[in-house]
C-alpha cells in the first residue's frame, strides 16, 4: 500500500520474512547455520554481494523480521537486534567509542546501566561525565574536545525525569557527537526518540516490547549507516539474538500498541490515586498533568508511561508496602501484562554507593511500581491495604 500505515498495523503486518511454504504466521528458524547452492554462491553470500543467510550469529530469518518490524515503529532506516537491553547498549557505547574519547551521560540511569558505565566503559580509557538529565546547561558545560557521545534514559528511570530530546540533539550534533536515548520504560509506541534528532534508539526487548516476562533481547534503530557498524560490532563479539527469542518477542509486538495504550490509562490512575494518600509523600509519574515537565512530555511522548515512582517515609515504610502487596508481583523487571513493585534502594539500584543513589535523587523511601493489565480498581485496592499496614 502507498498509504503511510498506523504503528497498530506495522506492529502486526511489518517486516515478515515469507517463504515459499506461505505460512501465515512468521516462521521460527532454528538453525544454527544455513546452506548454499554452490561454492560461487557461499562467495556471494560472504562478500556481500548478494543478500542472504549463512549463520545465525549475523543474522537469521526470524531476526531479521523481528529487527524490520522494530525498525517500522522506531521510524528508523534499519534496527539491529542483541541479546539482552545491556547488550544493545554495549554495542551503543563500543561500536563508536576507543579509548581517550569523553561521553556525557545522565546520572539517572537504571542501576545496571551506571555500573557498565561507571565500572566497564571507563575501564577502556573512556572518559565519562555525569550530568543532570533535564539541565541542558550542565550538558553544555561538560562537552570537551573529545567528547563523542550523549548517552540518557527518557523518562528515567523510576523518577520520571525528562530530557528534552531535540535540544541534546543539536548540541551533539554541533560537536560532532552521537546521542543515544534508552526508550525501554516507553518502548517504540510511547516515543520515537529519533523523530526528535536522537541517532540510536535503544530498548530492553525484555520490558514492554516482549510484555510478557518471558525472553530476553535488546535493540538498537537508526541511521543505516550507523547501524551497519553496530551490526559489525555484534557479530564479532557473538552478542545475536536468539531465534526463538525473537520469534517469542514478535507475538509481543504485535500487542504492544494495544496493552501500552490500557497500561497508560491504567498508571496514570494507579498515580492520581497515589497522589492523594498520606502516606505517600511525592509521586514521579510523567503522565500527571501537573508534571513540570509536562509541556516537553505532551511533545516528546505518546503517554505517560508504564512506571510510577513514589515515596513514603523510609526504608521501614517501603519494605512495609513491599511487602504488604497481594497482587502486585515482587520482582525488579517491568514492562509486564502482570503489575510488578520493587524498592530501588536495595533491589535496581542495589549495587550503586549511597551517595551515587542520592546524586540520582534515589531514596530510601522511594518505591516503583510497573503497572501491567490487571483490573485498576484491584491494583488501588491492594495498594491501599499494604499502605495501610
Amino acid at each position: 500500500m502507498s498509504k503511510k500505515l498506523h504503528p497498530q498495523t506495522l506492529a502486526i503486518r511489518g517486516g515478515k520474512e515469507q517463504t515459499e511454504y506461505r505460512e501465515h504466521n512468521q516462521a521460527l528458524f532454528l538453525t544454527s547455520s544455513f546452506m548454499w547452492d554452490s561454492a560461487q554462491h557461499a562467495a556471494d553470500l560472504f562478500s556481500k554481494k548478494i543478500k542472504g543467510f549463512t549463520y545465525t550469529r549475523t543474522a537469521n530469518p526470524t531476526t531479521a523480521a523481528f529487527e524490520k518490524r522494530i525498525a517500522a515503529l522506531e521510524g528508523a532506516e534499519r534496527a539491529v537486534a542483541t541479546s539482552t537491553g545491556m547488550s544493545a547498549i554495549q554495542a551503543a557505547f563500543f561500536t563508536f567509542l576507543q579509548a581517550g574519547d569523553h561521553v556525557i551521560s545522565s546520572r539517572s540511569l537504571f542501576g545496571t546501566t551506571v555500573g557498565f558505565i561507571n565500572n566497564i566503559v571507563t575501564k577502556f580509557g573512556i572518559e565519562v561525565s555525569h550530568v543532570s538529565p533535564t539541565d541542558v546547561d550542565e550538558w553544555k558545560a561538560a562537552v570537551k574536545a573529545n567528547t563523542k557521545l550523549l548517552f540518557l534514559e527518557t523518562p528515567s528511570n523510576p523518577l520520571g525525569e525528562v530530557a528534552d530530546l531535540e535540544a541534546l540533539a543539536e548540541l551533539a550534533h554541533s560537536i560532532g557527537a552521537l546521542l543515544v536515548v534508552d526508550n525501554s520504560l516507553l518502548s517504540p509506541v510511547g516515543s520515537q526518540p529519533l523523530k526528535h534528532g536522537a541517532d540510536i534508539s535503544v530498548s530492553s526487548a525484555t520490558k514492554a516490547i516482549d510484555g510478557h516476562g518471558r525472553v530476553m533481547g535488546g535493540v538498537l534503530a537508526g541511521s543505516e549507516e550507523l547501524m551497519t557498524q553496530v551490526a559489525v560490532y555484534c557479530n564479532s563479539c557473538g552478542l545475536a539474538m536468539s531465534p526463538f527469542n525473537a520469534w517469542q518477542l514478535l507475538s509481543g509486538v504485535e500487542t504492544l500498541s494495544l496493552r501500552m495504550e490500557k497500561q497508560f490509562d491504567n498508571a496514570l490512575k494507579i498515580a492520581q490515586w497515589l497522589q492523594a494518600q498520606p502516606q505517600v509523600q511525592a509521586v514521579y509519574y510523567t503522565g500527571l498533568p501537573d508534571h513540570p515537565q509536562a509541556e516537553l512530555i505532551r511533545k516528546q511522548q505518546n503517554g505517560g508511561g508504564i512506571v510510577i515512582g513514589f515515596e513514603v517515609a523510609d526504608t521501614d515504610a517501603a519494605w512495609k508496602v513491599v511487602d504488604g502487596v497481594e497482587l502486585f508481583s515482587r520482582t525488579a523487571n517491568l514492562g509486564d501484562v502482570r503489575s510488578t513493585i520493587t524498592h530501588p534502594w536495595t533491589t535496581t539500584h542495589g549495587r550503586m554507593q549511597p551517595e551515587e543513589k542520592l546524586a540520582a535523587n534515589i531514596r530510601p523511601g522511594l518505591v516503583r511500581l510497573s503497572v501491567g493489565l490487571e483490573y485498576v480498581d484491584d491494583l488501588i485496592d491492594d495498594l491501599k491495604q499494604a499502605l495501610a499496614r
